[in-house]
């Protein structure tokens, strides 16, 4: 036995060695895997919700390469933010969003930017990101040096929509936003304009008179970061975390939302059961301190003082 040992310690270092380097792998993934699990961050959380992933490159490798204010023309229009170029390539314009098929200015927006662009070359200038998880171009658009996204914010046709990768043309184009709405112009502040007044004897608590803050529509809370408001709009999508955590999205669903209500594991006992059913489908004011996360706006809800359900 103790020439064996001898004879084949190297054998046995060797084994041994293994057997510590595979259990320090085993425990190192194990504690990987909790983590990502548990969605221990925000960030984990924000990803988890929506279930997206960026442009993958087996699923956009045929694209071929689309430079830098690259001169197309423009073949088809899907909606107000996306259209074809030649060849059936699909492009998202980036700083803006546009209401979707079924929602009420999608016929408006998906007109004037026919009237716009459609038939004419544009310049396609690019963003920090070159595609978006449906392998679309993500380009600022130009015809004759004007910005149409800065058009049609002009216009109260869109909303500003900015990430923290694609911030150029922010200012202007915010502020446009800002001032259509202002000024009531267009399908978008129009229709806001008759909700409000329609439903303005429709709330109890959240009310400007009541609380001193002034009363914005969801979409118009990325203004205001930094500033206690009150939020209006509608739960369009709502979400559950595994760690726990209540998102309910306003306008779109994850990761279209224009605004967001969160309200952490550690605050729900202030709320209905399973929140994220019963906020659901519900027009709702958000009161509370707007803050900025990866480019969209939201707001922390602690307790159920801060939301009011339309009656």
């Amino acid at each position: 036995m103790k020439n064996f040992f001898g004879e084949n310690k190297i054998v046995l270092a060797i084994l041994v060695g293994a057997l510590i380097l595979g259990g320090a792998i085993y425990f190192s993934q194990k504690e990987k895997e909790q983590r990502s699990g548990g969605l221990t961050s925000a960030e984990d959380e924000r990803v988890g919700r929506g279930g997206l992933t960026s442009a993958n490159s087996a699923n956009c490798q045929n694209l071929p390469e689309l430079p830098d204010n690259s001169q197309k023309l423009v073949t088809k229009i899907i909606d107000g933010d996306t259209f074809l170029i030649e060849g059936g390539y699909s492009v998202r314009i980036l700083g803006i969003d546009a209401d979707e098929r079924g929602n009420l200015c999608y016929e408006a927006a998906k007109n004037r930017l026919e009237e716009l662009i459609l038939n004419k070359e544009v310049k396609l200038e690019k963003g920090r990101e070159n595609l978006d998880q449906y392998c679309r171009y993500l380009r600022y658009v130009f015809l004759d040096d004007k910005n149409i996204s800065l058009e049609l914010a002009k216009e109260g046709l869109v909303v500003a929509r900015f990430s923290p990768e694609n911030i150029k043309y922010k200012e202007e184009i915010s502020l446009a936003e800002k001032e259509a709405r202002d000024n009531k112009v267009g399908c978008k502040w129009q229709e806001v304009v008759k909700v409000e007044e329609k439903k303005q004897f429709q709330w109890q608590t959240l009310t400007q008179e009541n609380t001193g803050l002034k009363v914005i529509d969801a979409c118009q809370a990325g203004i205001y970061y930094g500033k206690e408001m009150i939020v209006e709009g509608k739960v369009i999508a709502t979400y559950r975390s595994k760690s726990d955590t209540v998102f309910l999205n306003f306008d779109k669903p994850y990761p279209n939302q224009c605004f967001s209500a969160v309200i952490f594991k550690s605050n729900q006992a202030y709320f209905v059961g399973k929140p994220e059913d019963y906020y659901l489908n519900k027009t709702v004011r958000i009161k509370g301190k707007i803050k900025d996360y990866q480019g969209k706006p939201e707001i922390i809800l602690e307790n159920s003082s801060q939301i009011e359900i339309d009656k």
